[in-house]
């Protein structure tokens, strides 16, 4: 039986045949990828047009793709929490396993039609930049801020594009992988400026390392003994 989100994919692709890079129905939900490009042109379709009616965006995130799909570590010793990507069977090897390493992605709803879907835009590297659809859904003014304070991703048309989250004076963007887990500066209080100040940050960096599960002699004997009783 062919469900309503089944119809409703067969809608994007003959309406916009040509224009969507991928388009899958997965886990009850409609993803659709854009290029840059086309991104304005379908979203002003997809809000305005009666079979779509994606009158809200309720959400807009950004994504960093650095590293993705690489096991950290190849082992199969480690614990089964926080190193989750060292023990797992279907962890990805491929150096290639996306191409563009900034994506962005949209969450639209349209009311009328009690509706959902989701849009992926991939941006390159060297220029994270996107159109902004914050005239198309006002709400998109403050996510784009964020995307662009947290990853540094360029929104081209956008009213007013500065930091939302992070401090006057901020150094780099924090949501980036490659970002230092320990900062670039950092602040403190000067009692003989009496002011605060910024300063380089001082903690030195640790490097993470696989915690490995390794026996306890402590406990040996009581297992000992516990099998041999069984």
């Amino acid at each position: 039986m062919t469900t309503s989100l089944e119809m409703f994919l067969d809608q994007l692709r003959q309406r916009f045949d040509g224009k969507l890079e991928s388009s899958v129905l997965e886990h009850n939900q409609v993803t659709v990828e854009l290029k840059p490009e086309v991104l304005l042109e379908v979203c002003t379709a997809l809000r305005d047009e009666e079979m779509f009616q994606f009158s809200q965006l309720s959400d807009l995130c950004g994504l960093d793709y650095l590293s993705y799909g690489r096991s950290d570590w190849e082992t199969q010793d480690t614990t089964s929490t926080g190193f989750s990507r060292g023990v797992s069977n279907e962890a990805i090897h491929e150096d290639d396993a996306v191409k563009n390493r900034f994506c962005v992605v949209y969450h639209l709803l349209s009311l009328n039609h009690n509706r959902r879907l989701r849009i992926r835009c991939l941006i390159d590297e060297d220029t994270p930049r996107l159109s902004s659809v914050a005239p198309i859904w006002a709400s998109a003014d403050w996510y784009e801020r964020e995307a662009f304070d947290l990853f540094g991703i360029l929104f081209d048309g956008h009213p007013d594009l500065r930091r939302i989250l992070t401090d006057y004076g901020f150094i780099g963007h924090p949501f980036r992988k490659d970002f230092p887990l320990e900062g670039n500066v950092e602040v403190r209080y000067d009692p003989d400026k009496g002011r605060v100040v910024y300063q380089p940050v001082t903690i030195k960096n640790r490097t993470l390392v696989p915690k490995v599960i390794r026996k306890d002699n402590r406990y040996e004997s009581s297992e000992k003994l516990k099998s041999e009783n069984e």
